[in-house]
């Protein structure tokens, strides 16, 4: 437990210092376009797009993004939606949690103190991914971010500012990979 407890520490500090490489994204075609957890939690949503992430060569995952009718990408704090990452790869949680903070700061100032509450936060409900598990996200305007591991649900973090954020990484304009934005919002036009 202690060499957890160090090599989070040292993530942590490694995350308000420096920074990540970029990830490159490609646009894929799948048949899985559907989730049963929609049914609950946004039953009248539908595929808007999805893309595959990949990074130096290595595809990382594929991203699904579910909106309800009249969706409106440039006003997304307000809407509901459901984002969906299908890991093609292994990762701890507390890296997926840095690099979130990370990709998060691109498009907002989040100090030092935030940014572990916020690590913190999505190590509680972020479990360790395995190449195949998928990770879903829902956007719940005003509250916050619900998140499924698998179909099941894995959490919550009650913070609209973190889940306006935290959607941006993939959805914001000022995101790193304007290549899987643009194939996640495809079927709006």
């Amino acid at each position: 437990m202690a060499n957890m407890t160090s090599r989070r520490s040292l993530l942590i500090a490694g995350l308000l210092v420096g920074s990540v490489p970029l990830l490159a994204a490609q646009t894929v075609v799948s048949a899985e376009d559907t989730r049963p957890e929609l049914e609950s939690v946004l039953p009248q949503s539908r595929l808007a797009g999805k893309g595959r992430l990949t990074f130096w060569g290595f595809q990382v995952y594929d991203a699904r993004l579910w909106v309800l009718p009249g969706f409106k990408a440039d006003n997304l704090g307000t809407q509901p939606f459901a984002l969906e990452l299908s890991y093609l790869r292994s990762f701890d949680n507390l890296d997926v949690a840095i690099r979130s903070i990370t990709e998060m700061r691109r498009s907002a100032t989040i100090s030092d103190i935030q940014a572990k509450a916020w690590i913190e936060e999505m190590l509680r409900v972020l479990p360790d991914v395995k190449t195949g598990d998928r990770i879903m996200g829902i956007h719940r305007p005003g509250v916050g971010a619900q998140f499924w591991m698998n179909g099941k649900p894995s959490g919550e973090v009650r913070d609209a500012e973190f889940a306006r954020l935290f959607f941006g990484i993939w959805l914001s304009p000022k995101t790193s990979e304007p290549k899987l934005r643009s194939a996640l919002l495809a079927g709006l036009g």
